[in-house]
């Protein structure tokens, strides 16, 4: 009997043994990995890709937030300044996040600005107050933050691909022991791109229709000059400013005068203005998704950028005509 308790006690001595260094294990591991802050979802994404299970990742917005009217709370500076690496898309998307680091009182914070070496879109005043572009040539709402430049940068997918190298740039100053793992990471998440740049271009250039009507806040035209399209859209670039009666009958009458059969609408926005405009044409609504944000729903279930931008290519190839 006093055998089978000695037994039964070293059996759990060696369970207990063994649960602890398992617990220890996974502390160690959980602390020797690299917190990471994003602020959008794009950038969230292309992080997680390239660090994977080198770094404990975070997203600043929180799912179902519209980025444009995001007002970081306490919290969510103390998040920053608890961080290693903070990575933002840049003043003009994010005018707050520089005055925000300036002042977490963290020398070890590597703030890393994604819009770093790419050419940012100009924009010009129009006479309909109406963002579009055609072309090379862009013509926007003078509404953001940093007047001049459109900040959408993540929708030009050669621009995704500078931005995943600038990301692990900063993730290899981090983790220099890491650099072979996370360089290849990162050119397994560009290859991936540079498939969905293909895609696009292959995909749309088969279309009919070569115009396309977002009822939205300006986002999309990054896209619209890489793959040669006209856009309008009809606010600028805050999905706060509404248009007038006078834009969206102008917006309803372009739908009707170039045959378009798709309205599109934005993420996260509750569609009034392309509701309106679609009952005016009788023309379908379609999302055209900016990836800014997920919704809860698409954040829980593991969502992705491409896949995000996969259905966006089946949605514009349907409102070119490419698809009854």
């Amino acid at each position: 009997m006093r055998s089978r308790f000695f037994s039964v006690r070293a059996a759990w001595m060696v369970f207990l043994v063994l649960g602890l260094t398992g617990l220890c294990g996974s502390a160690s591991a959980q602390e020797n990995r690299t917190r990471v802050v994003t602020t959008l979802f794009p950038l969230y994404d292309f992080a997680g890709n390239i660090g994977q299970d080198k770094i404990d990742l975070s997203l600043l917005l929180p799912p179902g937030v519209e980025p444009h009217a995001f007002d970081p709370k306490p919290s969510d500076i103390a998040r920053i300044a608890q961080a290693e690496v903070f990575i933002y898309t840049g003043n003009a998307m994010e005018p707050w996040a520089a005055r925000i680091v300036k002042g977490v009182g963290n020398p070890r914070l590597r703030v890393v600005d994604a819009s770093r070496g790419i050419a940012l879109m100009k924009m010009e005043g129009d006479e309909a107050g109406t963002g579009h572009v055609k072309g090379e040539q862009a013509h926007h709402h003078r509404d953001h933050a940093l007047e001049g430049v459109d900040p959408h940068i993540w929708l030009d997918f050669a621009n995704s691909q500078q931005i995943v190298d600038t990301i692990a740039d900063a993730l290899v100053l981090a983790r220099p022991a890491d650099e072979r793992l996370l360089r290849q990471n990162a050119e397994a998440y560009k290859e991936k791109l540079r498939a969905l740049d293909a895609g696009f271009a292959t995909e749309v250039s088969k279309c009919p229709k070569r115009e396309f009507i977002h009822a939205g806040h300006y986002a999309f035209g990054y896209l619209a000059r890489r793959y040669h399209l006209t856009y309008v859209a009809a606010q600028g670039f805050v999905p706060d400013s509404e248009p007038t009666a006078k834009q969206l009958a102008a917006l309803a009458r372009q739908v009707r005068s170039r045959g378009l059969k798709v309205v599109f609408y934005e993420e996260l926005v509750e569609p009034r203005t392309a509701r309106t405009v679609a009952k005016e044409t009788g023309a379908e609504l379609l999302m055209l998704h900016g990836a800014h944000n997920l919704s809860r729903q698409d954040f829980d279930k593991g969502t992705t950028f491409i896949g995000i931008m996969q259905d966006n290519l089946a949605h514009l190839k349907r409102g070119l005509g490419c698809q009854p």
